[in-house]
């Protein structure tokens, strides 16, 4: 994929000569794949020399991302793919199969998480609150190609090490 592409409107697209590295997985759409993939993106990240706080929040993201396109969409499968370029890293997880008005953040549900004892209906404010942008966008089509994306970026200080790593980058 490239910025521009299903999973990466042209929000972050990287300067000429920038390097760019990319990893993508599909995995089935069940609460068992949440761990998959969030251990497929630490491995990933340890690989590039991404670690610490940036890795943990990378996985929380994923955690969250995923968990929302098992549970909120009647996928099959979703895909996750991992962007590192010019000190910024994207997140982005497309499933086959979004609820009508797609993710939301809903400020109100901030105030009600507060005062239960709920652990349900957080992930796009945990998303919010840990990462520097995010957002989604829907896709004609049924299928993988239909569904909608929803992505995060968080800024690092670190630029890839070496060429550009594509020896991930193809769906599994």
């Amino acid at each position: 994929m490239v910025p521009g592409s299903t999973l990466f409107p042209q929000v972050m697209g990287p300067h000429h000569g920038a390097r760019v590295r990319r990893y993508g997985f599909a995995l089935p759409a069940c609460p068992e794949s949440v761990v998959r993939a969030r251990h497929l993106t630490t491995d990933r990240l340890a690989y590039w020399g991404l670690f610490g706080q940036l890795g943990d929040t990378a996985a929380l993201i994923v955690s969250e991302l995923v968990t929302n396109a098992v549970i909120h969409t009647a996928s099959e499968r979703f895909r996750c793919e991992l962007t590192d370029s010019d000190g910024r890293l994207r997140i982005s997880v497309q499933d086959e199969g979004a609820c009508p008005d797609g993710p939301h953040l809903d400020r109100s549900a901030r105030a009600a998480s507060e005062s239960t004892a709920s652990e349900h209906g957080r992930g796009l404010l945990l998303v919010d609150a840990v990462c520097d942008t995010w957002g989604s966008q829907e896709h004609e089509g049924p299928g993988p190609d239909g569904g909608r994306t929803v992505w995060a970026e968080l800024t690092h200080g670190c630029s890839p090490r070496g060429e550009a790593d594509m020896s991930g980058s193809g769906l599994r």
